[in-house]
């Protein structure tokens, strides 16, 4: 099987902090744990930089990604974009990495609706087009100063709301904040909705403070720019990058001649009869989904 990943050599070339003997010793501790799957080293890599170097934080981050992934398999299984629910999820929104970066090094990762269908946006599944595309990303440009998530709710309507569940929304913030190797450096909503006290109501209990301190609402584009330098977005926000129908769909094209990644992807998990003391449950990481109450819509 052949994985088109970055090279190795540019990402030590690229970052004076990372060093080899660290990435190797935290190689060591992880293929030794008899329930994690054994790792390369451009995950070793991954980890350890968007934890800023901390060898234990780096090593509960890791732990936490395979373990999430392997308990919620509704929303980080069937990685195929060729067939089952990927086909057609893919055609909803677009979701890519924007070619330009911003002065500082972030990357930009930009999310807007392209079929404003209620009946048609499923939210789990949405969920694994973000995490494919994140980690596609990852594995083929490597690690980023910073990420930046663009959100365009334009052609989002109040029907889609009612299409977002918060047992779905508890596990994609927690994964996002806990688990996913990036240095989120900001979560901008642009073009917010009337009823996005609602949206914010139903993310608040699973955001962490770091994560609130990033969150900002846009009522206008022009706002964004405050952010984000305009340069850097696409032709229809007066930026230098491509138009986003051409961005989808190349990153559609990415997905599609990638699938060996995603297939390799899905057989790295956590055995948790295997993991030392007490394994876990999908109860231990986010507690008992009954006790949800019902979202109540005005």
């Amino acid at each position: 099987m052949t994985l088109n990943l970055i090279d190795i050599k540019s990402e030590y070339a690229k970052d004076k902090d990372l060093k080899q003997g660290d990435v190797e010793l935290f190689m060591t501790w992880v293929n030794k744990q008899p329930h994690l799957p054994k790792i390369n080293e451009l995950q070793a890599i991954l980890f350890l930089q968007s934890c800023y170097y901390s060898n234990e934080a780096a090593k509960t981050a890791l732990d936490t990604y395979f373990t999430v992934k392997a308990l919620c398999p509704e929303m980080f299984g069937n990685r195929n974009p060729l067939t089952g629910p990927m086909k057609e999820t893919i055609h909803v929104s677009v979701m890519t990495p924007l070619p330009k970066e911003t002065p500082d090094g972030s990357t930009i990762f930009f999310v807007k609706l392209t079929d404003t269908t209620p009946d048609k946006y499923i939210f789990v599944d949405q969920c694994r087009y973000f995490d494919m595309i994140s980690m596609l990303h990852l594995y083929q440009k490597g690690t980023s100063k910073g990420h930046l998530i663009v959100f365009d709710m334009k052609g989002i309507s109040f029907p889609h709301l009612a299409k977002l569940g918060p047992i779905t929304m508890k596990k994609l913030l927690f994964y996002l904040q806990d688990a996913l190797p990036v240095r989120l450096k900001g979560l901008h909503f642009v073009n917010i909705v009337p009823f996005m006290d609602k949206i914010l109501a139903l993310m608040r209990p699973f955001m962490k403070k770091e994560l609130m301190d990033v969150l900002f609402l846009h009522t206008t584009v022009d706002e964004l720019f405050k952010y984000v330098p305009q340069d850097c977005l696409p032709q229809e926000y007066g930026g230098s990058v491509e138009a986003v129908p051409i961005l989808h769909e190349k990153i559609k094209g990415d997905l599609r001649n990638n699938t060996a990644l995603f297939e390799w992807e899905e057989t790295q998990k956590v055995d948790e009869s295997k993991r030392p003391g007490k394994p876990k449950n999908i109860g231990d990481i986010f507690g008992v989904e009954g006790t949800f109450k019902k979202l109540e819509i005005d």
